[in-house]
């Protein structure tokens, strides 16, 4: 199988809940649905991920758990890097550089950094989608990758699409 990259951004989060600061807030009861329904979409489509690197984050964190439950996968293929909470491009090509192994790789984390490591990657803004960010929370932006990836470099990959979850079914 060639090499993908899924770029999964966390699901909406609460902000009501009295949490000390931004990096504990938890997800949203919308967050929790959207993940869920993401999880069961991908695992429909065979685009489960090999491996999962996660923002330490609350709400990605529990994005991520909630994603292997309702994916059906062990929680043991995730590695949480905290460096990923609110990272520019250059730290989560960092990140990626430290995957050597083929297969499937999905991040979890935030904007903008996300959106930007898909613009960067795939060489282009990755599409709009009307009033709303090109990656709302619990989208997933999916790219064909090289195999090498301790250099990648602008446009070194083909955006596959981009999905929402409100544009699924239920």
């Amino acid at each position: 199988m060639a090499r993908e990259l899924l770029i999964f951004r966390h699901g909406k989060s609460d902000w009501n809940t009295g949490a000390e600061d931004d990096f504990q807030r938890p997800l949203a009861k919308r967050g929790r649905k959207a993940v869920k329904r993401m999880a069961r979409w991908m695992r429909a489509q065979g685009l489960t991920p090999d491996h999962i690197v996660s923002s330490t984050a609350e709400r990605a964190r529990q994005t991520t758990l909630r994603f292997c439950r309702h994916a059906e996968i062990p929680e043991s293929i995730v590695r949480w890097q905290e460096e990923i909470y609110l990272a520019d491009v250059t730290t989560l090509l960092q990140v990626l550089a430290g995957y050597e192994t083929g297969g499937r790789c999905m991040i979890v984390g935030h904007n903008p950094g996300l959106e930007d490591l898909a613009a960067y990657l795939s060489g282009s803004p990755i599409g709009d989608s009307g009033n709303s960010p090109p990656l709302p929370t619990a989208a997933l932006a999916r790219l064909s990758m090289p195999d090498d990836w301790s250099h990648l470099e602008p446009g070194c990959a083909e955006l596959i699409g981009v999905t929402r979850p409100r544009e699924l079914t239920a």
